[in-house]
């Protein structure tokens, strides 16, 4: 089975890579692409070396916090995703678990470049939505003492790897908890669900607010023609805004007047430019 999906001129999957018929299928046999071990690894690492009082700087400085807009560590709003978080336990290895059956699903489905960018840009989006919604609540007198705690490292991964399955095969059927069958469409609700309760324990709005724009921004990616089409015209939109903003404060700053286009009436035009002190039709601008 093979199928075709666009991100940016972007996303095209094939479902028969390495032998695979890209049905959906979960399972611990099949070969494991090097990519996915190395995001394993990454996780796993980063996640003991916060245990060591020696190396535990390194994950606190790649992890999404307030340090972003406190001194400008931007970077964290890309590689917080990647660093482990939570506690030793059963929990974290079915985390890993969890993320090694989904990540090599999708990885062959999107292919290799794909399946990094839609991790990326994802997690950007939901690290923006959680960073303005935590500025935000902090402006109204609120905030968390836990911010963003709901989304930091595997947590992501898991809600965009997830969320990219149930958007990509909505009919395969998963079973949940390892028991209750479900229709992997439901997932993107469930993921919702799970992070209200995990809102409702932590008070971390901005955190639970990025959650559900991951959850949104990867069914959107990932999903046919007019979902993505209405993705691409908002993105488009802000495109278009911040421009006129950047012209607008060009033309204050440096006194530009705009003179008529191609298309404009040469009376109207002229008026104007006879108003500025130029010929009409002058195609310059001063």
């Amino acid at each position: 089975m093979t199928s075709s999906r666009n991100f940016g001129g972007g996303f095209r999957g094939a479902g028969g890579i390495g032998g695979r018929s890209g049905g959906g299928g979960l399972g611990l046999s099949g070969p494991v692409p090097r990519d996915l071990w190395l995001l394993l690894g990454t996780v796993f690492a980063t996640f003991s070396l916060q245990f060591f009082s020696g190396t535990r700087v390194v994950p606190e400085l790649l992890r999404l916090s307030e340090a972003v807009w406190t001194k400008g560590f931007l970077w964290q709003i890309v590689t917080y995703p990647f660093i482990g978080a939570g506690q030793p336990g059963i929990w974290f290895v079915l985390e890993l678990l969890i993320l090694f059956l989904f990540g090599r699903e999708i990885y062959y489905r999107l292919g290799r470049k794909n399946f990094w960018k839609l991790l990326i840009w994802v997690a950007a989006i939901a690290a923006v939505t959680a960073i303005v919604v935590e500025l935000l609540y902090r402006a109204a007198g609120g905030g968390s003492t836990v911010a963003f705690s709901l989304l930091q490292g595997q947590r992501m991964l898991l809600t965009i790897l997830v969320a990219a399955f149930a958007t990509l095969y909505g009919q395969a059927t998963i079973l949940l908890f390892f028991v209750l069958p479900i229709q992997a469409r439901w997932f993107l609700l469930l993921e919702v669900v799970f992070a209200f309760l995990g809102f409702l324990t932590t008070h971390d709005l901005a955190g639970f607010l990025g959650i559900c724009s991951a959850v949104g921004a990867t069914y959107l990616l990932l999903s046919p023609g007019p979902a993505r089409g209405k993705l691409r015209q908002l993105w488009l939109r802000a495109q278009e805004k911040w421009f006129r903003l950047r012209l607008a404060r060009a033309k204050q700053k440096r006194g530009l007047r705009v003179v008529r286009g191609e298309g404009e009436d040469d009376s109207a035009a002229g008026s104007k430019g006879q108003s500025a002190g130029r010929k009409p039709g002058d195609p310059w601008i001063h």
